[in-house]
């Protein structure tokens, strides 16, 4: 892996409370996590991304703390913690953690001392405003289950601002004290051994509050000044940062115009994500070409990090009116699957009717495009959703392992998990897990091991170039190439169930032995390029040819 690791990384998102439960009180904790390393390195996992670990009321899943030093005592102690570090060192894998520090809980002792009195060392700390602000029902990030971003605190005597939940009081970016304890948070933790971090809300921590102005500037230089410092601090560290802006935004989060990748290094690929569920909806590629055409231009070192889902609802908000129909229609048509009136709250496998051959088709297509790919905990094996949980709960379920009770997750009564174990259904643990997978070598497990393997043989995906290839093809077909210092990729999806025959002979004089790394089925070699057959729901991932200096 080159210097850059994380353009050829490949990403795991997990939450350490619903991964593995070592001690039987129903909720998963470091010690767990440590004893599935093995099955994360087998799958081909470069990099771990842990969902928030710190200490918390736990009334938004972890994302409000009430400690950025510590560590939940449900998942372990922060000896625990440096021991998983370690091991996962021995296995070849990096770990990033949650940097949520847009707000703290309610009842961090900041916030708990800063609105005990006007006159605390931490009542600039977070954002307040004399008399209600104007914009007091604007921006809710959550509409439907909040219904105002500024909030009375009766003891403070002041209004409070809260870009989320109530309880989640915004710090105040613009005080240096702030800035300089984020950074001192994220130097404790690489100090530990972490090698980067991913960052919720960015647009949102940035944020200059001002009462009364909806349309708050943003402080981009903080990040270019909290990039330059954990680069001093480890100069391998990654910064992977959520940020769902409209496009023509996003390179300011990379870097300030000069042409430096002096800030953000990655950034989770928002647009292209709702691209591909409209092209998945529609069987019809022209989506994803148009989002591989209007992608910014990135400075040297700035990369897209792609997933299909994460930990967080389908978000289709950058979708038309008409595309988000569409998307909804065909993956979320009953109301209790839709979140926020602009999401959906499913998995995948189910998403797509549970339907092998179009579950490999959609990773095969994300993984083979620009970026990194990032999965979500549980999709390698085709887990389900439980739509009878609140929100995004819904895809928070326990991993499941085994057909033992609960899944294998746990030892614990079920009544005592963190979260039921889905029991029920196609989705079941009695027919999805790990354990029946891992005997049969052509389960979906066995092929996402394959599809990993040979992404790790192509390199010039993360860390080249990614173009559509602008010749006539069948309906429903997207022909894609990868070049790098590694060589050429070449990629056919078919997101059609009809069979096709495609002609490339273009790029024959470029070939050189051209052949099939990845494929649904057998086909007939690839020979001149002009025959090229491929399957309703198929795909060939062909290697084009080496890097003449390798």
């Amino acid at each position: 892996m080159g210097d850059r690791w994380y353009q050829e990384a490949v990403v795991y998102c997990l939450d350490v409370d619903t991964y593995a439960d070592s001690d039987g009180d129903g909720v998963g904790d470091f010690q767990g996590l440590i004893g599935r390393l093995d099955y994360l390195a087998r799958l081909g996992v470069t990099c771990l991304w842990l969902n928030p670990i710190h200490p918390s009321p736990n009334k938004d899943d972890g994302y409000d703390a009430t400690d950025f030093y510590n560590v939940d005592p449900r998942l372990g102690t922060l000896g625990d913690f440096a021991e998983l570090l370690h091991q996962a060192q021995n296995h070849g894998i990096r770990v990033i953690i949650d940097l949520v520090v847009n707000h703290t809980s309610d009842q961090h002792p900041w916030f708990q001392s800063a609105r005990s009195s006007p006159d605390s060392p931490y009542r600039d700390w977070y954002v307040w405003a004399d008399h209600e602000p104007d914009d007091r029902h604007q921006g809710m990030v959550f509409p439907g289950e909040q219904h105002e971003t500024w909030t009375y605190d009766r003891t403070a005597k002041a209004w409070y601002y809260h870009r989320f939940y109530k309880f989640q009081p915004d710090l105040n970016i613009e005080n240096p004290k702030v800035r300089a304890e984020i950074k001192k948070i994220t130097s404790f933790w690489l100090q530990l051994g972490v090698s980067g971090f991913r960052m919720d809300a960015v647009p949102f921590i940035i944020e200059k509050t001002e009462p009364g102005n909806p349309n708050a500037p943003k402080d981009f230089d903080f990040l270019t000044d909290l990039r330059q410092h954990v680069q001093w601090r480890r100069g391998d560290a990654v910064l992977l940062a959520e940020a769902n802006v409209e496009p023509d935004q996003l390179p300011v989060y990379f870097g300030d115009g000069s042409g430096s990748g002096n800030r953000i290094h990655m950034l989770f690929d928002f647009m292209l994500n709702g691209r591909l569920m409209l092209a998945l909806a529609r069987e019809d590629p022209e989506a994803i070409i148009d989002a591989l055409r209007d992608t910014p231009k990135l400075p040297t070192g700035g990369q897209w990090a792609t997933f299909l889902r994460n930990h967080d609802e389908i978000d289709l908000s950058r979708l038309t009116a008409d595309q988000r129909k569409d998307v909804l229609a065909k993956f979320g048509p009953d109301e209790n699957m839709q979140l926020y009136g602009r999401g959906i709250r499913r998995r995948l496998a189910p998403m797509l009717g549970n339907d092998r051959r179009h579950i490999e088709l959609a990773y095969a297509l994300q993984f083979s495009l620009r970026g990194t790919p990032v999965l979500r905990y549980g999709e390698e094996i085709g887990m389900g959703e439980d739509l009878a949980l609140d929100g995004r709960d819904a895809i928070r379920t326990p991993m499941q392992w085994s057909y033992k009770e609960n899944a294998g997750f746990s030892t614990a009564e079920p009544e005592k998990l963190v979260r039921p174990v889905i029991d029920k259904g196609d989705f079941g643990y009695q027919q999805v897990n790990v354990t029946v997978q891992r005997k049969d070598p052509r389960s979906l497990l066995g092929w996402f091991e394959r599809m990993i393997r040979t992404l790790r043989e192509a390199p010039e995906i993360g860390s080249g170039s990614t173009a559509h290839i602008d010749v006539p093809m069948p309906p429903g077909v997207l022909a894609h190439r990868a070049d790098g210092r590694t060589g050429t990729m070449v990629f056919l999806h078919n997101l059609g169930t009809e069979d096709v025959e495609i002609d490339l002979s273009t790029l024959a004089p470029e070939a050189d032995l051209p052949i099939d790394v990845l494929t649904d089925r057998n086909y007939e070699d690839v020979g001149k390029l002009d025959r090229l057959k491929l399957a309703g729901h198929g795909y060939r991932w062909i290697r084009l040819c080496r890097g003449r200096d390798l």
